[in-house]
């Protein structure tokens, strides 16, 4: 792909995501750029690229060149904000922090910001090739840490290869940073300068190059010996290059129970024995004399379990390979070429379990899973160092997060990739949303239990919470629906059991604590996918209508044909009809709520709106005092929630019919503890329009709703702008019982208006939606959209339970 096509691809992106700022919920610059990375995955997962020249330089230079910059994050527009930044308001923090100095992470960005410092005599595989050299892969790991942790950066190149010289410079700066990340440093040089710093700072200090390939590729370890069911302990282990990152692997992996005996490492005189008189730096902790001095990597590697690449491209051949032990797993990082290819590696041995640093190969060993989220769980609880106990958590949170359901957006991001934990996933994937909130709470529950810690968590679900606010993919009300669900969770039928999103979105139910499932389906099919994609729902009932096989199960079939028949009698439903509906999954689903074995049914993801709200109208059919029914969506946006009606079932209501579709949906909104803020929609405000029957038909309603109910928050008629709008509101029409906040309820005339608007949102600006959620039954029954993400089955699901709860 040619640098024109990218940016083209790029400009098309930003166009996007610049609508999705305007109406959705991307709210910060972390989750744009975040937005922006997922698309150059879908690039890259569809097909292998070759990064040029030109284009890299062109990437470099366009516009402000490099690749960060410094936002100011407090208010500039006028003098008064400046006195206040600057002189002579700064002042009184200067004041505070000097007569408590902890108060610089309270008045300052320190805690917050880390120094990414190179002397770039190791700058990736290019070698040393001097400090301003490094600058642009400096840049980069700032950009890395701002777009997966919300971790300001500033980078420094060090002109100097002088250890003392080093450490004194990084020393004198500790006031200005909270953490310090290493980078590019030759070895064994570095070795002494994290020590040394690690001894003299009070802040985080870590050489990313030794610890996040170790921490990694350790995850990567544990989980491929699972698969094959070997013993850390017992394995034969053969490393391939002696550098810094080398050593800190091998570090790690003997602190998770490999044994010195058992590890064989090479450097490119060969292997380490102890009867080597130039072995420097850390070498010489990992000598091995139960092999010959003179034993080859070949040789080495007959009857080995792991092999571990760290070395350069090409010196390992499929004969190697072949020789291996069994389920024998190869981690061949070297960069850009491995030490042997994934297709080489993987036609040689159908046995084997490979991974590489590529991304354009399953099992990709990248740091960026690792030191982002690392640093951020330092950070947040003032971490004084960066200790084993902290990367061994890592390690282990990584591993753990593997074996769960991957989410869509991952998969997405892959090419559509069913991704399930296996020999061709180990890992998780760099864009897997789920990294910040799973490896810093582990870190920093590590430092604290580790006493390093200085300011301990003691709320951990407002700490997730506000991980999540760091990238823009909070939403209040869904968690709110969510913790609301937990505290009485209810059985909830799902209609669509043979899907797998549905299955992925059972077991976060389950694990969650939001419901008590119960599927419907085939039971072989459903366990069949059970296995297939690794889901785990041992307790959960699963049902077949069509399939009864106890006495108990033919006798509830024959209970369910009588009350159907029971209740469509008169409206042309004979008994044989009604037994033979009941084994349809939405009419058995709809029954076991109406009878009480169930609390709510959750359907529609694989079929049409009609076939599944309809058994919903004849089994169990409106409130009486209501008599109507009618569908809401709510839409995540930058505004907050919103709420849209009628959206799915009434296609032209008259006046009196939407007054009782807003009614309906206020008392909706108000079940989630929001306050209901009514606009009646259409193309007129207030009048501006005398004639069209759109406009006069919502005007007539605005009246009587105000009439029926004069403390509900209504206006109308208006445009959709202006009810989003509070300022334009107040400037155009200041007697709105609207002025004084936007509207978060939006009523339309008609069914057309509504679903072209959810819809047109929706695809455009992809936002976040739940629903349709629908309103006036005399017991909750929910339908999905169809195709419905593994997420928004769940934030249904939860409201569903919310809505169980209420009646």
């Amino acid at each position: 792909m040619g640098w024109p096509l990218l940016v083209f691809y790029t400009f098309c992106s930003t166009i996007c995501v610049g609508f999705f700022l305007k109406m959705g919920k991307l709210t910060d610059t972390a989750y744009f750029r975040s937005a922006l990375i997922l698309n150059a995955f879908k690039i890259m997962s569809k097909k292998k690229t070759t990064t040029h020249k030109e284009e890299a330089l062109y990437y470099h230079a366009k516009g402000r060149p490099g690749k960060i910059e410094v936002i100011p994050t407090k208010e500039t527009a006028n003098q008064r904000d400046l006195s206040l930044a600057y002189s002579p308001g700064v002042a009184e923090p200067c004041r505070a922090i000097a007569e408590r100095p902890e108060d610089v992470y309270k008045y300052t960005a320190k805690g917050n910001l880390v120094a990414v410092i190179s002397n770039g005599t190791a700058v990736l595989g290019l070698g040393d090739i001097g400090p301003a050299a490094g600058k642009p892969v400096m840049e980069g790991k700032g950009l890395l840490f701002k777009i997966y942790a919300d971790i300001d950066c500033f980078d420094l190149e060090l002109d100097t290869k002088n250890v003392d010289e080093f450490v004194r410079t990084v020393k004198i700066l500790e006031p200005t940073f909270g953490g310090v990340n290493l980078e590019d440093i030759s070895a064994p040089e570095c070795f002494e300068i994290e020590d040394r710093l690690k001894k003299e700072l009070n802040i985080p200090v870590m050489h990313d190059d030794q610890h996040g390939t170790a921490i990694i590729s350790a995850a990567a370890l544990l989980n491929a010996l699972e698969i094959v069911k070997k013993d850390i302990a017992k394995v034969k282990i053969v490393i391939n290059g002696a550098g810094a990152s080398a050593i800190s692997c091998t570090r790690l992996y003997c602190a998770l129970g490999a044994k010195h005996k058992n590890v064989y490492m090479f450097d490119s005189k060969g292997l380490l024995h102890p009867s080597r008189t130039n072995l420097d730096g850390k070498k010489g902790e990992f000598v091995n004399d139960s092999l010959h001095e003179k034993t080859t990597l070949a040789d080495a590697l007959k009857g080995a379990d792991v092999f571990v690449g760290l070395s350069k491209g090409g010196i390992l051949n499929q004969e190697m390979v072949r020789s291996m032990a069994p389920d024998c797993i190869v981690f061949a990082m070297a960069n850009p070429d491995p030490e042997i290819g994934y297709t080489e590696a993987t036609t040689a041995r159908k046995d084997i379990i490979m991974a590489t640093g590529r991304s354009d190969f399953p099992n990709q060993v990248n740091n960026v899973l690792g030191f982002p989220f690392i640093f951020r769980g330092a950070l947040d609880v003032r971490a004084t160092a960066i200790n084993e106990a902290m990367k061994l958590a890592a390690v282990r949170a990584l591993a753990d997060l593997a074996k769960k359901p991957v989410p869509d957006i991952v998969n997405m991001a892959y090419n559509n990739a069913n991704l399930v934990y296996g020999r061709d996933y180990i890992i998780p994937k760099p864009v897997d949303p789920r990294l910040l909130t799973t490896v810093a709470p582990a870190v920093a529950r590590a430092a604290m239990d580790s006493g390093v810690a200085q300011n301990p968590i003691t709320d951990w679900d407002a700490y997730e919470i506000q991980l999540t606010k760091r990238l823009g993919i909070d939403n209040n009300l869904t968690r709110a629906i969510q913790t609301r669900a937990r505290q009485n969770p209810k059985r909830v039928v799902f209609a669509d059991a043979e899907n797998v999103n549905v299955l992925k979105a059972v077991q976060v139910v389950v694990e969650e604590n939001i419901a008590r499932p119960i599927l419907l389906g085939d039971v072989q099919k459903i366990k069949s996918l059970l296995k297939e994609h690794s889901i785990e729902l041992k307790q959960v009932p699963i049902i077949d209508p069509s399939n009864p096989v106890t006495t108990e199960e033919i006798k509830r079939l024959e209970r369910f044909g009588d009350l159907l028949f029971e209740k469509r009698q008169r409206k042309g439903l004979i008994l044989s009809e009604s037994r033979r509906l009941v084994t349809h999954r939405n009419y058995f689903g709809i029954l076991l709520v109406e009878t009480g074995e169930a609390d709510t049914m959750i359907s529609g993801l694989t079929r049409n709106y009609p076939s599944t709200i309809r058994p919903a109208l004849q089994v169990i059919g409106p409130r009486p005092e209501i008599k109507r029914v009618a569908g809401m969506y709510i839409l995540m946006s930058r505004f907050g929630p919103l709420f849209l009606a009628d959206t799915t079932i009434n296609l032209d209501p008259t006046a009196e019919e939407i007054v009782e579709i807003a009614e309906l949906t206020a008392r909706a909104v108000e079940n989630l503890n929001i306050k209901p803020r009514v606009a009646m929609l259409t193309y007129s405000n207030f009048g501006s329009v005398s004639e069209g029957a759109a406009a006069v038909k919502m005007r007539r309603a605005t009246e009587m709703l105000k009439q029926r109910n004069p403390k509900l928050i209504v206006d109308g008629e208006m445009q959709a702008h202006l009810a989003l709008n509070p300022e334009l509101l107040q400037e155009k029409h200041p007697f709105s019982s609207l002025v004084g906040g936007a509207a978060n309820t939006l009523i339309f005339p008609n069914l057309s208006a509504a679903n072209i608007a959810y819809n047109l949102v929706r695809a455009v600006a992809g936002i976040e939606i739940i629903g349709p959620i629908i309103m006036g039954l005399k017991k909750p029954i929910h339908v999905l959209q169809l195709g419905a993400s593994e997420r928004e089955i769940v934030d249904m699901v939860a409201l569903a339970v919310v809505d169980a709860q209420a009646k």
